[in-house]
Parts: C-alpha cells; structure tokens; sequence
C-alpha cells in the first residue's frame, strides 16, 4: 500500500469542482478506486496553475467508458487500446488512465499490462515528483518519496536514470524541461549524468517531439540556466543542429519584468540560433514550427538587423511602420538581447523606456489607396504607382504627419 503523506489538497479549487467529483463518483464502484496524479499534484503543492488533470484509477478502460456514460457524462477512447480515456465533465476534460505496468520495454513500444498495484504504476513513471497521487478527498499518496523532491525542487528520475531515459528517450529534454519549470538549487548529478550518457538518443526522436519540448522549456522561468547546461553538455547542438548564444539568451530572459515576449520560443530561438538569417530557416525546419512562428522569427531578425545598423533608436512611430507592434517589439528584445549580452553599454533601463515608446505610440498607417488618385483624375498604369510611391515617402519624411487631404493637394499640384 502507497505511503500516506501528511499534506492534503483538499484545498485545491479543482478538486472542489462538482464536475471532477462526478468522475470520481462514476468510475469509483465495484470496488475500484481512481486518483488524480503527476502534474495537477505536482503544481497544486508548487503554487503552480493547472491547465490540466489526470487521473488514474484500477478500473479496466472499458469499465471507465461504461460507468462515465451511465453517470451522464461523455467519455471517449482517445487511447484505449493503451488505456486511456477521456472523460468530459461540465465542459472539462479529464485524462483517465488505467493503472500500468512495463512487461517488457523497447524505448516507446514497451509492452503494457493493466494492473492494481499504485506503486508499480509509480514506478513506470519518469521523475519522483510527478508520482505523487491524491483521492477526492485531497489526501496525497506519495509510493516513492516525491513529495519531499517535490517541495526542494529536485529533479530526480525515478530508478536507474539510464534506465528511464532508454524507455523513452524525449526524458533527457523532460528533465531539463522540468527543472526549467520547477527546479531550484543545482541539477541532480545522477540525472544530468545519464543524459550525458545517453544524448545520442536524442538523434532517434521525431523532429516534433523535440521542437514541441523544446518550445515548452523556453517559457519556464529557469529556461536559460537549462539551456546553458543543454549547451555545454552538447545537447543542444544533437537537438537543433547548430550551436547556441546562451550568454544573449540569458541577457534576454534578464529582461522578463520588462515584456513577456522574453519568454515566447520565437523571439528566444532568434536569439539563440539567429547568427544568419538562414539559420531561423534550420531551426524552423528542425523544430517543425508553423508557418506564423516562422514569420515571427524573420520579422524579430529583420528589426534586430535594422537597429544594428542605427547609432540610436529610431522614432517608435518610423520603427512601428516598418515592422509593425509584434515585429518591432520582438526585435528590440532581440537586439537587446545580444547588445547586454556582448556589454555594448546598452542599459536595460533605455530599453525599457523605447519598450514603452513602442507599445504607447500608433502604428502609422498610409491615409492614401490608388483609388483616392483615380478619383481625382491621375491616370491608370505604372505612373499611379509611381506617384503613390513618391507620395508615401513625403507621407515618411514628414515624420507620418501630412494627413490625406495634405497629400492629395500634392497629388493635384505634381500633374
């Protein structure tokens, strides 16, 4: 039988919520039991916010779907073959899953049998602090001592590291992502030992796991002390296939109190790999990241690039028109990025203030469309465009300033 802790959720608001509590009720007869686990547990002691829940239970996948459908609620077999299933409850979905144990193992393809005993289901697990396990009731089930790692913010895997890492070897990003997330004081030596040993793993993964890991560890709050670790042990060059600016990334993230894109993968990985604009081309391929993500990262580059070539910063508005908010904003932090990071002078504090210079001002737009020249007479062809182009530079050097009816009397007068 699990260890019992002392601490209790009880308190947690989503354990509260009548539409949890009805799955708990549904899948809890003929003797079966069910209890939330891993990340809700973990983030619930942690003071972290919980996007989402998963529960475990001794009930078989089939008996879950039948039980949830006679309590009203709707369940669906997004895994069932694995055991897994899916149960919405007012509007909510909760992940159920049958409690498992590894027959045999072959990386990902480990051969499951269903079973009843918690601590082995525990066992299967990647890190200590997310096999910990809690009732309806809030009382917490801790088979492994994860409770304490837990509340330290160690980062432990469960076993034999090298063990856990072969049966999947996306762990060795877990495990730096997690300790992004959660960790505190130093990485465990074990665990940062076995993911050395094991980083030629990472060459088997899918270019999607990785990206979509690696794009979770940039928002967490340790993201740049994991990074620089993933460096220097050669992780991130296995990952990315490129080399890493840790020192600008790090000078980044020393700006999060200033503007929350500091944490966005884009404006991260621009930082990180950005040393020519074909390399945005090799992480956006490497990662798999979508076509917005890609723009994003080229406009970030663009508007750094531009600032380089600038003895100050240019006006907000001329900066706004030529990137737009997102671009101009993410190529300030870039270009920051690497100015703090290489200690060119530039001062966080001049940072913040263009930051707020650019987040205060109106992205100007041209007052002026081909048809406004039509209407007064200009003729139709190459020459519209040519005087519409001389216009919008006059519209420019005048600071945005010359209003629609300023240049269509320049319009008339230029006939």
């Amino acid at each position: 039988m699990p260890a019992q802790a002392e601490r209790s959720l009880a308190h947690a608001y989503w354990l509260q919520n009548p539409g949890i509590q009805a799955v708990f009720s549904a899948i809890e007869t003929g003797g079966d039991e069910a209890r939330v686990v891993g990340g809700a547990v973990r983030n619930t002691l942690l003071s972290h916010d919980v996007p989402d829940i998963d529960i475990a239970t001794t009930a078989s996948p089939q008996d879950v779907m039948d039980r949830a459908a006679r309590a009203g609620l709707k369940p669906v077999g997004t895994g069932i073959d694995h055991g897994t299933v899916t149960i919405v409850s007012s509007g909510f979905a909760y992940e159920v899953t049958t409690l498992r144990e590894d027959v045999e193992t072959f990386g990902r393809q480990a051969r499951v049998v269903f079973g009843r005993n918690w601590e082995n289901d525990a066992k299967r697990r990647d890190f200590t602090m997310n096999a910990l396990y809690a009732d309806r009731d809030g009382q917490l089930f801790d088979p492994l001592g994860g409770l304490d790692d837990c509340l330290a913010g160690r980062v432990r895997f469960i076993g034999d590291p090298d063990t856990r890492i072969r049966e999947d070897y996306l762990r060795i990003l877990r495990f730096f992502r997690i300790y992004a997330a959660y960790g505190s004081g130093d990485m465990d030596q074990d665990g940062l030992g076995a993911c050395l040993r094991q980083r030629d793993g990472l060459r088997h993964l899918s270019p999607e796991r990785i990206g979509h890991e690696m794009r979770r560890l940039m928002k967490a709050k340790l993201a740049a002390t994991a990074l620089r670790m993933m460096s220097e042990c050669g992780l991130w060059e296995i990952a990315t296939g490129g080399l890493a600016r840790t020192s600008d990334y790090e000078a980044l993230r020393s700006l999060d109190d200033l503007a929350p894109e500091t944490r966005d993968p884009e404006v991260g990985l621009t930082v990180l790999a950005g040393f020519v604009r074909e390399d945005l081309e090799r992480i956006a391929d490497r990662f798999r990241l979508s076509n917005a993500e890609r723009k994003r990262m080229q406009a970030a580059w663009a508007a750094a690039k531009s600032l380089r070539t600038e003895e100050t910063f240019p006006s907000a508005t001329r900066f706004l028109y030529e990137f737009g908010r997102q671009g101009a904003t993410d190529g300030l932090l870039a270009f920051a990025a690497t100015a703090l990071g290489q200690k060119t002078g530039l001062s966080a504090d001049a940072v913040g203030d263009y930051l707020m210079d650019l987040r205060s001002s109106s992205v100007p737009e041209f007052p002026l469309k081909g048809a406004d020249l039509l209407a007064i007479g200009c003729a139709p062809g190459p020459e519209l465009g040519r005087v519409l182009a001389a216009l919008r530079q006059r519209w420019i050097d005048s600071g945005f300033d010359a209003d629609r009816g300023q240049l269509l009397d320049q319009a008339r007068s230029g006939r």
